[in-house]
């Protein structure tokens, strides 16, 4: 902690802020000069000077920095204190058969859920070639440069379609609710843990609907009456669970139950496919 202003000269300021800390508060510079000097060191590292010394100084992110997924969930891609400038990237693909757009909200903030992070931005991506769920490959890039300025790209990876937008993470945002963000996170980190659970056991159970629902729509006739009646049954029951299960364990068992009722199917559909890719063709030709 190093003591700024001329008032933090008073003992019992340096008292105040040593006991609220718990540890000794740095006085022994100039309280009325060492911002000043701080920000004429850093503008020489900038400038690419390296007259410092032995003074060594970084920059970091004090929030998190992610995307909104499925289920308002947030998925972190630079974590806070990362130190600047810094470029990180992950991978996201598409939710639903013949998706052809992407909605990216850029949030900030420790929580799991979005509606407990601060928003940044939005943007879309848009010109995605159509494909089944899953298949397409979207690169996110996060940079921050060091000026604290943060650019986020999205990228399709097979077609080279992309968007972008940039936005300061800093803006409008006080040390006192960074603070409260923090300590927010901190209070809630088991709650949090337990939410973002139950959320993805959703989400992955309303995957798995679509993916049967579509398997069904295009290979129904593959199926005896009792096995449609059988996965027919394990969908409603994954469903009923999606929109009522207040845990994360009842969801996993009834997508692990549709699983296991569809293993027969899959298994006619590979076959069926292999046959039509076969059919008219000799051992020669292969």
């Amino acid at each position: 902690m190093v003591m700024v202003g001329g008032s933090t000269r008073m003992p019992q300021v340096q008292r105040a802020v040593g006991g609220f800390f718990g540890r000794e508060p740095l006085n022994n510079l100039n309280p009325d000069e060492v911002v000043a000097l701080g920000a004429a060191i850093q503008a020489n590292q900038l400038a690419g000077n390296d007259a410092s010394g032995d003074l060594l100084l970084l920059d970091v992110i004090p929030l998190s920095l992610g995307i909104e997924t499925m289920g308002g969930l947030v998925e972190r891609i630079v974590h806070r204190n990362e130190t600047i400038p810094t470029a990180k990237a992950q991978d996201f693909t598409t939710y639903q058969d013949g998706q052809t757009a992407m909605a990216l909200h850029v949030v900030q903030g420790e929580r799991d859920l979005v509606t407990d992070c601060r928003s940044l931005a939005r943007f879309e991506l848009r010109g995605i070639p159509p494909m089944a769920a899953g298949a397409a490959r979207i690169r996110v890039t996060f940079t921050v440069d060091a000026d604290g300025l943060l650019s986020v790209s999205a990228r399709e990876q097979a077609s080279g379609v992309e968007a972008r937008i940039d936005v300061k993470p800093s803006y409008g945002l006080t040390d006192e609710q960074v603070a409260k963000m923090l300590q927010d996170s901190f209070a809630t980190a088991e709650q949090d843990i337990r939410t973002r659970a139950l959320v993805e056991s959703r989400v992955d159970g309303e995957r798995l609907i679509l993916a049967t629902r579509s398997a069904l729509a295009a290979d129904a006739g593959l199926l005896s009456a009792d096995e449609r009646v059988r996965i027919d049954a394990a969908m409603e029951h994954l469903a009923r669970a999606v929109r009522e299960a207040a845990d994360a364990a009842a969801i996993e068992a009834a997508s692990k139950a549709l699983a296991q009722a569809t293993e027969g199917f899959a298994a006619a559909r590979m076959n069926h496919g292999i046959q039509q890719a076969l059919a008219g063709r000799n051992v020669e030709t292969l």
